[in-house]
């Protein structure tokens, strides 16, 4: 357990308090760079390409209900000590957990594929073959894991998950007329199956259930408590901008580009993605740019989501699940993490299309939140001691929110996929 469970959670002198806000930002900024993964990416592209600026508002709609959603998993970790899938466990029994189990597990294995097809389709843009690539990075991130702490795995993660900030280069270089902007941003097509298809993928890019998973256990692992919450906190809400900001500027960068100038164009590979996210900035500087952003997006989210599926059956079973134990003391969760890395890169060294998963997989999030969102806030409730115990107006706000967030995925999802 780190040295934070034992720190004091108001330090005196300015250079204490930053030290302490250095040691506890992490989970926050992880599981949101890994929300803007490349399935997410790959849906914003789409977002702009076909419908412009009109999918721009909901970006920052999504905001404040994505902080509102992960605050319960940092509110339910520190206070309560316990992964999401066992307080499920314990408190309304093994099947209910492992129904949530399940949805996650449909979840992660979806995220999975297209975060290695999104590393697969960088590798093709500089002529590296599909399986080279999947070796190189499956055989890098199983090495990460397998060596280092959570603290370790969190710098890696972090480090490689700033390579997402090109996104913002790119929409920062790219020209696009403001008033345009401003008029489409208002403009909800809302009874277009085509438009609802793509607005329940972002909602499902936004909010995943890996991320209430994740985020619950990193603070654990991370040895966070309740005297860390409000530094939690803000290490969720500076996450929760910056993912939505990189969502943002995918969808401008292509509403500015191929979105005015030839909406129907095909997008159907990483190379196609590229080369309509990147016209203004030279072939090779655009190639680089994307590439990074991918990278990003791809590699911090394959550690998230492979690590998320090993910790959630590992809380339903009962093994050790944590990356504070070394692969001798939990070899099920060492092993279902590197079998599902290896699985994932076989099946994308095959030719998968990217662009179809990304979003499929996002509309498949949209058609789950009722199911996840319902257990992030019955826990919520009735779990948390008193002094966090979600309730009063807030609890009600709270309520409002999800059953709007999840039901509009879903009223969205069904509708849209009669186009899909």
């Amino acid at each position: 357990m780190s040295e934070l469970a034992s720190s004091p959670s108001r330090p005196r002198g300015v250079r204490a308090r930053v030290a302490l806000w250095l040691a506890v930002i992490g989970p926050g900024l992880v599981v949101m760079l890994a929300d803007t993964d490349a399935g997410s990416v790959i849906t914003a592209a789409q977002s702009g390409a076909q419908w412009g600026y009109k999918l721009l508002l909901l970006q920052a709609i999504l905001v404040p209900v994505l902080y509102i959603v992960q605050e319960l998993t940092v509110r339910l970790g520190v206070a309560t000590g316990q992964g999401h899938g066992e307080l499920i466990r314990d408190h309304f029994g093994r099947g209910w957990a492992w129904l949530s189990v399940g949805t996650l597990a449909l979840s992660c294995l979806g995220a999975l594929l297209t975060e290695l097809s999104g590393m697969a389709g960088v590798g093709l843009l500089f002529g590296v073959p599909r399986w080279i690539t999947m070796v190189i990075l499956v055989a890098g991130l199983i090495t990460v894991v397998w060596t280092a702490s959570y603290a370790g795995v969190e710098r890696v993660a972090l480090a490689i998950g700033a390579f997402e900030f090109a996104f913002l280069i790119v929409a920062f270089r790219t020209h696009l007329a403001l008033g345009t902007l401003v008029t489409q941003s208002l403009q909800i097509p809302i009874h277009d199956t085509g438009y609802l298809y793509l607005a329940a993928a972002n909602i499902g890019a936004v909010i995943m259930p890996w991320m209430v998973f994740y985020q619950q256990s990193a603070v654990i692992d991370k040895g966070l408590t309740t005297g860390h919450l409000r530094l939690a906190r803000i290490d969720t809400a500076i996450g929760a901008v910056i993912t939505q900001l990189v969502m943002a500027a995918v969808l401008v960068a292509t509403a500015a580009t191929i979105g005015q100038t030839n909406p129907h164009a095909p997008l159907n590979t990483v190379q196609q993605i590229a080369e309509a996210l990147t016209p203004s900035l030279g072939e090779t500087t655009g190639r680089i740019l994307f590439a990074l952003g991918m990278t990003g997006a791809s590699v911090i989210a394959t550690i998230v989501v492979s690590l998320t599926a090993a910790r959630g059956v590992g809380e339903v079973l009962g093994f050790k699940h944590s990356l504070e134990h070394k692969p001798r003391e939990a070899p099920w969760f060492y092993g279902i993490y590197t079998v599902l890395l290896i699985s994932g890169g076989m099946l994308v060294a095959s030719d998968v299309n990217l662009v179809d998963l990304g979003v499929a997989m996002e509309v498949m999030n949209a058609l789950l939140l009722p199911i996840v969102l319902g257990f992030l806030y019955m826990l919520a409730r009735r779990t948390l001691p008193q002094p966090y115990r979600l309730r009063g107006a807030y609890g009600a706000f709270v309520l409002a929110v999800i059953v709007l967030t999840a039901g509009f995925g879903m009223y969205a999802a069904l509708n849209g996929i009669v186009v899909a």
